[in-house]
Parts: structure tokens; sequence; C-alpha cells
């Protein structure tokens, strides 16, 4: 697994997601009722739909693998996994058999500079990260350089915590349920209340969309999942 500096303001980020590595597969789970696995398939088939242009794919924020694996188990295309963290990584390593080994590429690197030429991928996606990473113009920026035109960016993200979802029993959960099953499985409270803010503080969907725009992708649409818990975003390289 390559292993490239990251840069001091992403050590912490990368530090929390460490500890909670060995259980971090379970409180996905758990947490989502194992709703996240039908997210990442929706991400996938997005992803991979007719039209995508020859070559490899990028997963950002990777973190254990699993759209890295998903993407492996639809396509025969190589998958560049690259993740801030790489206790993740190496988690995600144990679930690799021998040929996904081969088609899996992890790097620990850093989302604002990625050790990619231009117009290399043919696509990327990134789960659950994209909050991780500001600030975010330059993420979304650097993702637009790497793209192809014509190639595919997939973002999966919670929606904004600020909305009231299921009358407010959502956003109940997010600031007094979600931080204490996670201390209670990982031993870690800290990075659970950490994923509580930055859900919080997370911007509305159109806004991300502009973002992406702005970044230079067109055709950009998203579509609400579990009732705006999480918004499914895509959009395509500009010439």
């Amino acid at each position: 697994m390559a292993d490239l500096p990251v840069p001091g303001d992403n050590r912490r980020v990368a530090g929390m997601f460490g500890r909670v590595a060995g259980s971090y597969d379970l409180l996905n789970h758990v947490l989502s009722a194992g709703l996240d696995i039908v997210w990442r398939r929706a991400m996938v088939r997005t992803l991979l739909a007719p039209g995508l242009p020859h070559g490899p794919i990028l997963d950002l924020a990777a973190g254990t693998l699993d759209v890295s694996i998903a993407i492996a188990r639809k396509s025969p295309r190589l998958v560049m996994a690259a993740d801030v963290c790489g206790p993740m990584l190496q988690k995600g390593l144990g679930k690799l058999d021998e040929a996904a080994r081969r088609q899996i590429h992890p790097v620990v690197a850093d989302g604002r500079t990625l050790p990619l030429p231009d117009a290399s991928v043919a696509g990327a996606t990134i789960a659950f990260g994209i909050r991780n990473i500001r600030p975010r113009p330059d993420a979304l920026a650097e993702l637009a350089r790497v793209i192809r035109p014509g190639g595919r960016l997939i973002v999966l993200e919670f929606g904004t915590g600020k909305r009231r979802i299921w009358g407010g029993a959502y956003n109940f959960y997010l600031r007094r349920v979600l931080p204490v099953i996670g201390k209670i499985v990982s031993g870690d409270d800290e990075a659970y209340r950490y994923l509580a803010e930055t859900i919080r503080d997370f911007p509305q969907e159109a806004v991300l969309a502009d973002e992406m725009r702005r970044a230079g992708f067109a055709d950009v649409g998203y579509r609400a999942m579990a009732g705006g818990i999480v918004f499914l975003h895509a959009g395509v390289k500009a010439a």
C-alpha cells in the first residue's frame, strides 16, 4: 500500500478514524440499520451506468474499501482507493481476495493533492467523505482535474442535520444517540461526536450541487434517500 504525506490539518481526522478502524464497518451497519449497504450499491450503479469513458476509477475517502470492492465486483476496471487514514485502508485489505488485490490499489493520500495526472480516471466516487475534506471546493477542483471529460463524479453524503427529518426524530438520534452508541462499540467518543457535528454543519444538497458545478461538472443532479438522511449527487466532467 502506497503511503504519501498527509498535511497537518488532516492528521486529526486521520487519527480519529484510525482509532475506530477496527469497529468502523460494524458501526456503519448498526447505526444505519444496514441501509449503508443499499446506499453504496446505488452509488456504484450510478457510476457504472452506460456511457462511462474507458479507464480506471478513483474511490476517494475509500475507508475500509467497501465501495472499491463493490466497483470491482461489477467492473473489471482498476480502482485506486485513496484515503488519508492508513489504518482504515489496512483494515480493508483484509477483505480482499487475490483477484481483488490485483484490481484495487490503496494509497494514503490527501483529497486536495491527489497523486494522479490530469484527466487520468474515467470516474470517481466519494462516500461519506466530502464533508471531512476542507475546504470542499479544493477537493472538488482536484477531482475535476483528474477526471476525464465526460467522466462521472458520484458523491454519497449525509444531508444537512439542520433540517428536521422524520419529525425531528433523526435529529435527536444524531445529537444524542449516535455518539453514545459510537462510544460504546468503538470506545472512542470523539470520533462519533465529530461525525454528528459534521453532519449537522453540512450544507443543504443544493449548495453541494452548486459547488460541483463551479468546480467544472455539468448535468449535476441529486436525489434523496431514506427521507433525506443521505443524498446521492452525480455530475459529469465538462469538456
